[in-house]
């Protein structure tokens, strides 16, 4: 053989090992894809439940508890992320082109939330809070390293769609009956359920009420996850082409939009219809039509939607809306603690601590602040509050898709006129295709962010990990083709 056939057989030999290289990469990437989807998924339904009331969750005994009780003890959860975790080394991409300081941002915030940990009040309370936070940190990297690369994330959704549609059945169950069973069980076994004769009082409220929380913490929460998940969800079977028939993909999403409207509908959130009316709002404006035809749907919805608000709520309000006055109450303690405790507050998640001393006769005890950025204040100080919101606005702005434009010429016909309206997908630093993965899942980040001015989300481990993977994601996605 000469030596040009032998130079020519090792060269094919060293393209065929690197193509092999690169498909074993590839299968590796799709299985962290698909195993990190379905954990997320597991979360919504085993880890709704905030880390600090963790001594009240019991350890399943046999198989029947493990696939039908919830929650999981959240040591199972930590468990499993460090497995994700080691296992996105091994596929991450270290190189982006992203703004350092947005990348950054989450470890600024933790490293506060550790510097005010040696201040703490409680650290029974602080001990679990970090955790939950370094968790939420490893989310978003993970969904940064390891997620970031990869476009439309069709093996992940596999899993967190089986989860939320598995947490929405369990809403339609306890609604036709299901939740009278459960207060039933719990009369019955309450010695059993809470052996130390504790049981926590939002537990007894829970129980007392027609609300449905499916598996998560408590109704509001149940609705968080819908305003999260539900436009991501929609919009990746929007996109599943390849798999399902237009007509296929209609009536899929007509089913996943009725099973979890149905849920924030029967969780009586009223923060959540809200919300829920403004994300359908928001997505209007990204269809591909007429401004006047866009004006007349918005109005047309936003009496409707404000109508049957206020049908739903009328007698709520007509009582005086007392969560509204208790909330102002947690919201007045707050401040008044981080006025008292600027620098760092009195340590992660011991608000409840500082409530006891600061609450009214007459107002109801409870262990969180009902807004995450007041929560900060209180806990960490000005510093840790303003860290959080700089991070979570850094990352709604940077990724919004209504920051770029597509590269239209000005025209007179009306076609074009139309098509500078169309959804964005991010290409080469402008938008151009639509692409409505992107913009959904945006969405739903928004969605949890707004929530979370009057809840808890961020202490919720079945919202707060998906949340900040989602935003990991989308901040690596726009680095990846802007620049």
């Amino acid at each position: 053989m000469s030596a040009q056939a032998q130079r020519a057989t090792r060269a094919s030999a060293a393209r065929a090992s690197a193509a092999g290289t690169e498909s074993a990469k590839t299968l590796s990437k799709q299985w962290f894809e698909g195993c990190f989807g379905a954990f997320i998924g597991l979360t919504l339904l085993k880890f709704g439940n905030p880390p600090i009331m963790e001594r009240w969750v019991t350890t399943p005994t046999d198989i029947y508890q493990v696939l039908l009780g919830y929650p999981w003890p959240i040591s199972w959860a930590y468990a499993l992320l460090v497995v994700m975790a080691v296992w996105g080394l091994t596929v991450a991409s270290w190189k982006f082109r992203c703004p350092c300081w947005l990348v950054v941002m989450p470890l600024l915030w933790f490293a506060w939330q550790l510097l005010s940990s040696t201040q703490t009040v409680d650290g029974r309370l602080t001990g679990p809070a970090l955790l939950h936070f370094g968790a939420c940190v490893t989310c978003f990297y993970l969904g940064f390293f390891a997620l970031g690369r990869v476009e439309r994330l069709t093996w992940f959704w596999l899993g967190l769609s089986a989860g939320f549609l598995l947490a929405m059945a369990v809403g339609w169950e306890q609604h036709f009956g299901g939740l009278e069973a459960t207060r039933r069980y719990f009369k019955l076994y309450q010695s059993e359920l809470f052996p130390h004769g504790e049981v926590p009082p939002e537990y007894l409220k829970k129980m007392a009420s027609n609300r449905i929380f499916a598996t998560f913490f408590y109704p509001n929460t149940l609705a968080g996850g819908v305003l999260l998940l539900l436009a991501p969800i929609l919009g990746a079977v929007s996109q599943a082409k390849r798999l399902f028939t237009a007509a296929a993909r209609g009536f899929l999403m007509a089913i996943i939009s009725l099973a979890a409207l149905a849920c924030l509908y029967w969780s009586a959130s009223k923060g959540g219809w809200l919300l829920m009316l403004l994300l359908g709002l928001i997505a209007l404006l990204r269809l591909p039509l007429l401004w006047r035809i866009k004006v007349t749907i918005i109005a047309i919805l936003l009496i409707i939607g404000l109508a049957g608000f206020w049908w739903k709520h009328s007698a709520f309000f007509e009582r005086g809306a007392t969560s509204v006055s208790a909330r102002f109450d947690y919201w007045r303690a707050a401040l008044e603690t981080a006025r008292t405790h600027p620098l760092l507050g009195t340590g992660p998640a011991t608000f409840s601590v500082a409530y006891a001393k600061l609450k009214k006769p007459d107002s109801e005890m409870t262990r969180l602040t009902h807004n995450d950025y007041l929560e900060q204040a209180s806990d960490s100080g000005i510093p840790g509050c303003l860290t959080y919101i700089l991070f979570i606005a850094g990352v709604l702005v940077y990724t919004s898709p209504f920051r770029f434009q597509p590269k239209v010429k000005p025209s007179g016909n009306p076609t074009e006129q139309i098509d500078r309206q169309k959804p964005a997908d991010v290409s080469g630093g402008v938008l151009v295709s639509g692409d409505w993965v992107f913009f959904a899942i945006w969405l739903g980040v928004l969605g949890w962010a707004l929530q979370q001015a009057a809840e808890f989300g961020l202490y919720i481990p079945a919202l707060a990990w998906p949340a900040l993977t989602f935003m990991g994601w989308l901040t690596r996605r726009v680095g990846e083709v802007s620049n």
